[in-house]
């Protein structure tokens, strides 16, 4: 498969394969337990819970941002527990929009493991077609998971500040348009963007009924971009700059990295430079 993506029938259709794990990663941001509460009242069957602050995230310190990367071999010793190993094909869902379920497959491709697909499709999309649900907890068949990390995919603040402004560099502000102009910033203590980033709401990937875009319709939406460019997405935490990566993927844009601190790790510095208009 080249796409990222996955759709209902295909994953239905492999529900009972053994060597596809179901990852099921529903979060809501402040309210932490609602997404393992909701995978407890029922998911998709198969599917093992992955929460995004116990499982996809590490432990916040003074810098490095609100959700910084969880520690890679803890993370690889999580995914062989629950039977992923490098033949086991991998889906992952959530119900906000593909926002938690592409930091899932971000983090798996980081890993180097390919075979990381997310549903074209929320959870909620998956009841409304009368797909199968369970309340019953899989059990698993512990696997080896052997990470070979993808280096190049990440970048932190040093790698961002000696490519701004540079030629051949595309940096992309995934937020909402009022926090990337500095009109509001409801959760980190400083308002704006980093210089010289445009913006690209993240939301945008997703169609009016909340699917993804087609690959088409991904690179209309890039349009402007050069696909030559080295193009560093980031977005609050590090979380929903993932969906604008896959996004960039299925539009046929290669070289693009996540700037893993995004900007609550840019705005812990207070020397660092903070735009709050366009073009800035």
């Amino acid at each position: 498969m080249s796409s990222q993506l996955v759709s209902l029938q295909w994953l239905s259709d492999h529900l009972h394969d053994s060597n596809v794990r179901i990852l099921d990663c529903r979060f809501a941001l402040g309210q932490s337990h609602s997404g393992r509460d909701a995978y407890l009242q029922d998911h998709i069957p198969g599917a093992f819970y992955c929460d995004l602050e116990q499982d996809l995230s590490g432990i916040v310190e003074a810098h490095g941002g609100r959700h910084p990367l969880p520690d890679l071999d803890e993370l690889a010793a999580k995914l062989g527990g629950i039977g992923i190993d490098a033949d086991t094909t991998v889906v992952v869902y959530d119900d906000q929009g593909g926002a938690m379920a592409s930091r899932a497959w971000f983090l798996l491709r980081y890993l180097g493991h390919d075979k990381t697909f997310v549903l074209d499709g929320t959870y909620s999309h998956w009841k409304a077609a009368g797909r199968p649900i369970t309340d019953e907890i899989p059990t698993p068949t512990a696997k080896s998971f052997t990470p070979s990390i993808q280096d190049e995919q990440v970048y932190h603040i040093d790698d961002v500040k000696k490519r701004i402004g540079q030629p051949g560099v595309t940096l992309i502000d995934s937020r909402e348009e009022r926090r990337y102009l500095g009109l509001e910033e409801p959760i980190d203590p400083v308002a704006g963007h980093i210089p010289t980033a445009i913006h690209s709401f993240w939301k945008d990937s997703l169609t009016e009924s909340g699917t993804w875009k087609s690959g088409d319709e991904q690179r209309e939406r890039f349009s402007d971009l050069n696909p030559d460019d080295e193009i560093i997405v980031y977005c609050g935490s590090g979380v929903t700059a993932t969906p604008n990566i896959l996004a960039l993927r299925e539009a046929g844009f290669r070289n693009v990295k996540l700037y893993a601190g995004s900007w609550s790790d840019w705005c812990s510095y207070p020397d660092n430079p903070i735009a709050k208009n366009k073009g800035e």
